[in-house]
């Protein structure tokens, strides 16, 4: 049995993760065959994580304004770092691992021994809130983590960084295609396959779409060459003209390989889809959860309003409470 991995950064949504609201695609009945490894209060675990380190940042401060009063709100109001990141991890597809097959529970099984030493392997990587969804149609999990460093020559000496923490696992990037990130993925892809192969499962991989673009762009110019020297040659002896079936056989042999590339290409195409799939979810959820709050915070406007009439009315007319109120209530 083979299976595509899928590993992307997530939009982050704890509320959509821990299920305190349910988008349209999700099966609530099956909401009880989630997995939640943990979930913390973020707030919390910056207390935890980085408190020690901002009071011995203030102590060297010798201009009051240059202080830090709290390192979360910093991280929240500022630019240049993200409070948490989020990564989502799946293996195959709706068609070949769907959570109401048996296929399905193996996928399950599957990513939570994944997680087990997830924390171990990335000790950089502070992960305070991870859920495993079977109530959606592929299951995959999502793991939220605030990334660290220690020892930091500016700032606070333990502080959030994630190029930071990922470079001090090892993973540096250095290169446009392959940045800290993808080497990260492509190392927990590895730890993933490496599991699903204890459970009889082979990783199915199809490669970037950039590097078959490049050997196409590459097997285009060699046949150019090709051609030329065939024309060059046509009037030759027969020596010549053996070479020359030869070099047709290796062409028809190139053709071959063009044919392999362009069909791991349409495969990488499906994987796209699938994580686009998953990219569609998330935004629904983002965007369910902005009218609930818009709809609770209707509600606390019109009960504000209700209370400063009857303020109003009570410092204007000298009447006690309970005359004010119950006339109006009967509104």
């Amino acid at each position: 049995m083979e299976r595509t991995i899928s590993g992307m950064m997530g939009k982050g949504s704890v509320n959509h993760n821990t299920r305190a609201f349910s988008a349209k695609n999700v099966d609530k009945e099956r909401s009880r065959d989630n997995v939640e490894f943990c979930h913390s209060d973020i707030k919390e675990v910056y207390h935890t994580l980085f408190d020690e380190a901002l009071e011995r940042y203030n102590a060297k401060q010798k201009r009051s304004d240059r202080k830090i009063d709290d390192y979360y709100e910093k991280i929240r109001r500022g630019k240049q770092e993200k409070l948490f990141y989020e990564v989502i991890f799946q293996i195959g597809n709706k068609d070949d691992m769907n959570v109401q097959s048996s296929e399905g529970q193996l996928a399950k099984d599957i990513l939570c021994e994944f997680m087990e030493q997830f924390q171990k392997r990335n000790p950089n990587l502070f992960v305070f809130s991870s859920h495993l969804h079977m109530d959606e149609q592929t299951p995959h999990i999502h793991i939220d983590f605030v990334p660290f460093i220690r020892n930091s020559k500016r700032g606070l000496d333990t502080r959030v960084s994630f190029k930071g923490a990922l470079a001090e696992q090892g993973f540096k990037g250095g290169t446009r295609g392959m940045t800290e990130w993808n080497e990260w993925i492509e190392a927990e892809k590895q730890e993933l396959s490496k599991v699903m192969g204890r459970h009889g499962v082979q990783w199915k991989q199809l490669g970037t779409h950039n590097k078959h673009l490049s050997v196409l762009d590459f097997e285009k110019q060699e046949r150019q060459k090709e051609v030329a020297e065939l024309e060059q040659t046509i009037s030759g002896s027969k020596e010549e003209l053996s070479d020359i079936l030869h070099q047709q056989i290796a062409a028809g042999q190139e053709t071959e390989q063009i044919r392999k590339e362009g069909e791991a290409i349409r495969q990488e195409v499906s994987e796209l889809t699938a994580a686009n799939h998953l990219l569609k979810e998330q935004a629904e959820t983002l965007a369910e959860d902005k009218e609930k709050l818009l709809s609770e915070n209707e509600k606390l406007e019109k009960q504000q309003k209700f209370y400063s009439r009857t303020l109003t009315k009570w410092y204007s007319q000298r009447k006690s409470w309970r005359e004010i109120y119950t006339p109006m209530m009967k509104m």
